[in-house]
């Protein structure tokens, strides 16, 4: 069974640093994950992603500040997260579109506050 647990999360100043972590299980091989994020009152939103190839994809509001990146001997995708702002707050929701479903973590709640 696939499962995707996130961690990393947490309390972090404006300005500052946080690395997320995807790790999937039930799955080998190259895959391709995206992080996703939602906001109190916001739709979900995607934040970047990773293909099996390794080409990466940003939404316009982090580039430049967040770096996805994937360890195939680990099975981990991680979301390196710098100069962050107030509204990068959000739960970060990591998602492995697979042929015959979709998966989703629990998520990982990122809160950007002074």
């Amino acid at each position: 069974q696939v499962q995707l647990v996130e961690s990393g999360g947490g309390l972090v100043q404006p300005g500052g640093s946080l690395r997320l972590s995807c790790v999937a299980s039930g799955i080998i091989g190259r895959i391709a994950v995206g992080w996703y994020r939602q906001a109190p009152g916001k739709q979900r939103e995607l934040v970047a992603d990773i293909t099996r190839g390794g080409t990466t994809n940003y939404a316009d509001s982090v580039k430049g500040r967040f770096t996805i990146s994937r360890d195939n001997a680990k099975n981990t995708v991680y979301l390196q997260m710098d100069s962050v702002k107030p509204e990068d707050t959000a739960v970060y929701y990591c998602n492995l579109p697979l042929s015959t479903r979709s998966y989703w973590g629990q998520g990982t709640q990122v809160t950007v506050s002074s």
